[in-house]
């Protein structure tokens, strides 16, 4: 298995994406972590510097819906660590309401951040990947992207089923090419998002979430359901769900 060193994480401030940080940093992984409140994330850097001395941790404010900065977040990133060998395109957001009831500016922002600026960061990732000849890129979608959902989920559920195509066109696009790529399909796991994980069904916690997303990465498998039980399970079955019982999730 290829020791991927230096790892850069979007939407590392908060959720899953700063507890992939934290046990990066207890493996003794470099880290460039990214998120628009950087206050949260040097108090983070701090801390996992402290805690592991022999890591390094560099941080820089991004709002992935600023394309450009994207581009020039992720290359500054490289530069100062000397490479990139993994990229997390974690940063998301779950803000959609029902169709039709006036709130397309929610569902116009979650689609946008979770499609159109993931793909960005995708593009970004692998044109470095590219120069490197070498690189992992994951790609965080979700287990609804597996089938359509009703209510606040519309949006959500769509945009996660096409930022997962964005991905996987890209892993056959590469696949005679030194660059993997992975997509996460992650269940209900503690988070901004989930924040009450304990209404939710089969719901995770926080930190055996982010163990079971990094150990599934460091599969470096083109897909996986994270975490596995119940949701690779579940997966088989999820699509002969009648619609019906989809609807009580609105």
């Amino acid at each position: 298995m290829v020791l991927r060193k230096n790892i850069l994480i979007t939407g590392a401030s908060s959720g899953l994406g700063e507890g992939m940080a934290r046990q990066y940093a207890a493996r003794g992984r470099n880290l460039a972590l990214a998120a628009r409140r950087l206050d949260r994330l040097e108090t983070l850097a701090t801390e996992l510097k402290k805690a592991y001395p022999g890591i390094t941790v560099v941080t820089r404010k991004l709002d992935v819906n600023d394309h450009d900065q994207v581009f020039t977040v992720f290359e500054e990133f490289r530069e100062e660590l000397g490479s990139l060998d993994r990229v997390i395109v974690n940063a998301g957001l779950g803000k959609g309401q029902p169709i039709g009831s006036g709130r397309f500016d929610a569902n116009r922002q979650t689609l946008r951040t979770n499609f159109l600026a993931a793909a960005a960061q995708i593009e970004a990732a692998v044109g470095i990947f590219r120069e490197q000849k070498d690189g992992h890129l994951v790609v965080v979608s979700s287990f609804s992207a597996l089938r359509a959902f009703p209510g606040n989920l519309t949006a959500y559920a769509a945009s996660k089923a096409g930022i997962w195509a964005f991905a996987e066109g890209t892993r056959i696009e590469l696949m005679k090419t030194p660059i993997k790529v992975t997509t996460l399909l992650p269940g209900f796991i503690e988070s901004e998002m989930n924040d009450d994980i304990s209404k939710v069904p089969l719901g995770t916690k926080a930190e055996p979430g982010a163990q079971a997303m990094v150990k599934a990465i460091e599969s470096e498998a083109a897909k996986a359901f994270v975490p596995s039980w119940p949701w690779g399970v579940l997966a088989r079955v999820f699509r002969f769900i009648p619609a019906s019982v989809l609807k009580k999730f609105a």
